[in-house]
């Protein structure tokens, strides 16, 4: 079934195409947290990620996501970067989830209520 995903999908991981590119010019750097797989060229002009999953760029953590843009030379897994006490783990996108975020007085929130300061209006 997977190698149908391949062939017909390209939300579910990579294509056959970046399969075969990936064989012939790939070198790994290295894998995160949730399992993507990140390479680059041999001579390190090109980098990419293969998504473990989804590919969903919200997925790909900010040391990553420098590395991927060139940002920093030296991978993750080379150079770990500094992390402060109050930085929370990286987390995907989760709009359209269950886990999204929704405000408090937000029909949507789990406890949806009108702020104290709101009146509704009424027609006479």
């Amino acid at each position: 079934m997977s190698v149908l995903k391949e062939l017909f999908t390209w939300w579910n991981g990579q294509t056959l195409g970046t399969r075969l590119w990936t064989s012939r010019n790939g070198v790994k750097v290295g894998e995160d947290e949730q399992g993507n797989v990140f390479y680059q060229t041999r001579d390190g002009n090109r980098r990419w990620v293969i998504y473990n999953g989804e590919v969903e760029a919200s997925r790909v953590s900010p040391e990553w996501h420098g590395w991927l843009h060139h940002t920093y030379q030296a991978p993750p897994t080379e150079s770990p970067m500094p992390t402060k006490a109050w930085q929370k783990p990286h987390q995907p996108n989760m709009t359209g989830t269950a886990a999204a975020y929704h405000p408090p007085g937000s029909l949507y929130s789990p406890t949806p209520k009108r702020p104290a300061d709101y009146e509704a209006w009424s027609p006479e």
